[in-house]
C-alpha cells in the first residue's frame, strides 16, 4: 500500500505595501511659498573644519544623502483636495568642490554664497552640497535645503544617518537607509486612495473650522508693524545682513543663571535687545518671538515636522530683558500649543489652508508678514553631525538663510531679526541675520548692534569673518 505525501503549499514573501507620505500643512505651505517667491528662504548647515576632508569621504557623504531622508520629490493629482505626496527624487545636484582656497575673512561671503542655488521641488533637487578649502588648510563645507522638503530637524536626521552609514561602510542603499521614510506610489488603488483621502481632509477641514470656532477668543502676540521712516537709500536688491558669533558656554550659562535665566531664554534676551538697539521696535513696546518647537517622533516621515511658539517680551530701552519673564511666558506658550482649546483659530484651519488654489494664497501674500524675532535652539544636536570619517570639525552650525532679493519685499513683509543657537558642550555658537535693510543695511551696522548688546549682558564675542 502506497502513501501519498500531502503537497504543502508554497508561501511567498508578501511585499511591503507601498506606503504614500502625504505632505503636511507646513509642507505644502513652503511649496505654495516656493511657486510664489522662489528660494525667499532656505536652511544651511554649516561645518567648518581645521583639516581637510577627503574628496572621496565627501563623494560617499553625497551619495548617500542621495538616497536617504532628503532625496524626495512632490507628485500631484487632479483629484480635488487630496494632498500631494512624496516619491523618491529622480536626481540630485551634483557636489561641489571649490578649486580655489576660501581666505579667512571670506568664510561668511563663501557660506552665503552657497544659498543661492535654485531648487526644485517637482524633481527633487531640494538640497545641495558644496565645500572649499580654507587658506589656513582647513576646510568649509555646506549643506543647503529646501525648506518644502525639510525642516531643520528633518536634515540633523537625515545627515545624521548618512554619516552612520559611511563611518559603518554600508552600502547607498534608500530601502536600508533614512529614504526608506520617503515614501511611494502605489501600483494599484492609486485613485481610490486619492478619493479617501480628499474625502479625510474634507472632515478635517469641518473638524478644524469647528475648532477654530470654539477658539476664536484664544489671541496670539501681536507684532509690532515695521515703522516706515527711516527708509535707507538702498539698490534695488538687498542681501540680508548676517553674521556668526561665539561665546564660550560656560560664559553663556553663567550670565543666563545671574539673569535668573536659561541658554534659551538669553537668546531670546539679547534678540530682544538687538532689535531695540537698531531702533526696529519702540521703547514700551511688546516684542513677537516665534520659538520653533520641533514634534517630530522616532521615524517621521514628515519634511515639516515643527511649530512655532509665540511669545511676547517686554523691551525697555537701557534695561536688560527679563530672562525670568521670558522662561514663564515660553513654559505658558507649550502649555497653550499642547490644548486645542487654547490654541489660536488660525492653527486649526490648516486644512483649509491647504485646499487654497494659488491664485487665492496669492491673495493673501500680499499682506503676509515675516516673523519680527525668530529663536531657533538646537541645542548640542548639531554635534551629533560633526565627525567626519575620523574629522572632526571646529564648529557646526545651522541657520535660515534670507536670500537676495527685493529690497521692497523685505519692507513688505517686514521681516526682522532671526537667530539660531547650537553648542557643543564648550563654545556658543549663534548665528544672527538682520533681514530688515533699514535697521540692518549692512553687515558692519548688525555687529554693531550686537557687540553693543553682547556687551550690555557681559559676555565677550568671537565673529566670524
Amino acid at each position: 500500500m502506497s502513501t501519498t505525501a500531502t503537497a504543502r503549499p508554497i508561501r511567498f514573501a508578501t511585499p511591503t505595501p507601498v506606503r504614500m507620505n502625504r505632505l503636511t500643512a507646513d509642507d505644502d505651505l513652503f511649496l505654495k511659498l516656493h511657486s510664489l517667491y522662489g528660494n525667499a528662504l532656505v536652511n544651511q548647515l554649516a561645518w567648518r573644519f581645521d583639516e581637510p576632508v577627503d574628496s572621496a569621504v565627501l563623494e560617499r557623504l553625497h551619495a548617500h544623502l542621495a538616497h536617504g531622508f532628503l532625496s524626495r520629490r512632490v507628485r500631484t493629482t487632479a483629484v480635488p483636495f487630496a494632498r500631494p505626496w512624496w516619491v523618491p527624487a529622480t536626481g540630485s545636484i551634483p557636489l561641489d568642490i571649490a578649486p580655489e582656497p576660501v581666505p579667512e575673512d571670506g568664510v561668511l561671503d563663501w557660506f552665503f554664497d552657497q544659498s543661492r542655488v535654485d531648487f526644485d521641488p517637482a524633481s527633487g533637487r531640494v538640497w545641495r552640497l558644496s565645500a572649499a578649502p580654507t587658506a589656513a588648510g582647513g576646510m568649509l563645507l555646506s549643506l543647503v535645503t529646501s525648506h518644502v522638503g525639510a525642516d531643520g530637524g528633518a536634515v540633523l536626521y537625515a545627515v545624521g544617518d548618512a554619516l552612520d552609514r559611511l563611518d559603518s561602510g554600508a552600502p547607498v542603499d534608500s530601502t536600508a537607509s533614512s529614504g526608506r521614510l520617503v515614501g511611494g506610489t502605489p501600483r494599484k488603488g492609486l485613485y481610490r486612495r486619492h478619493f479617501a483621502d480628499a474625502a479625510g481632509q474634507l472632515r478635517a477641514a469641518a473638524t478644524g473650522i469647528r475648532a477654530a470656532i470654539d477658539a476664536r477668543a484664544v489671541r496670539e502676540p501681536a507684532r509690532n508693524p515695521r515703522p516706515a521712516a527711516p527708509a535707507l537709500e538702498l539698490p534695488d536688491r538687498h542681501t540680508a545682513a548676517s553674521l556668526v558669533v561665539e561665546v564660550g558656554l560656560a560664559e553663556w550659562n553663567s550670565v543666563a543663571a545671574a539673569h535668573r535665566g536659561t541658554a534659551n531664554g538669553l537668546m531670546v534676551g539679547v534678540a530682544v535687545g538687538i532689535l531695540g538697539r537698531s531702533g526696529r521696535i519702540a521703547d514700551g513696546s511688546e516684542v513677537r518671538v516665534d520659538i520653533p518647537h520641533s514634534m517630530r517622533v522616532a521615524d517621521d516621515p514628515r519634511g515639516n515636522a515643527t511649530t512655532g511658539l509665540p511669545i511676547a517680551v517686554p523691551y525697555r530701552a537701557g534695561e536688560l530683558t527679563d530672562l525670568a519673564q521670558v522662561r514663564a511666558a515660553v513654559k505658558q506658550a507649550a502649555r497653550a500649543y499642547a490644548d486645542p482649546v487654547t490654541t489660536p483659530a488660525l492653527q486649526h484651519l490648516q486644512p483649509v489652508q491647504m485646499m487654497l488654489p494659488r491664485f487665492v494664497l496669492d491673495r493673501f501674500s500680499r499682506t503676509a508678514k515675516a516673523p519680527e524675532c525668530l529663536c531657533t535652539n538646537l541645542g548640542e544636536t548639531g554635534q551629533s553631525v560633526a565627525n567626519f570619517a575620523g574629522v572632526r570639525a571646529r564648529s557646526v552650525l545651522m541657520r535660515p538663510v534670507v536670500c537676495v532679493n527685493d529690497t521692497d519685499l523685505f519692507r513688505r513683509v517686514e521681516v526682522g531679526l532671526n537667530l539660531s543657537w547650537s553648542s557643543d558642550g564648550e563654545t556658543v555658537t549663534l548665528a544672527v541675520t538682520g533681514a530688515d535693510p533699514d535697521r540692518f543695511p549692512t553687515r558692519e551696522a548688525l555687529r554693531e548692534c550686537v557687540a553693543r548688546e553682547f556687551a550690555a549682558w557681559g559676555l565677550s564675542p568671537s565673529f566670524w569673518r
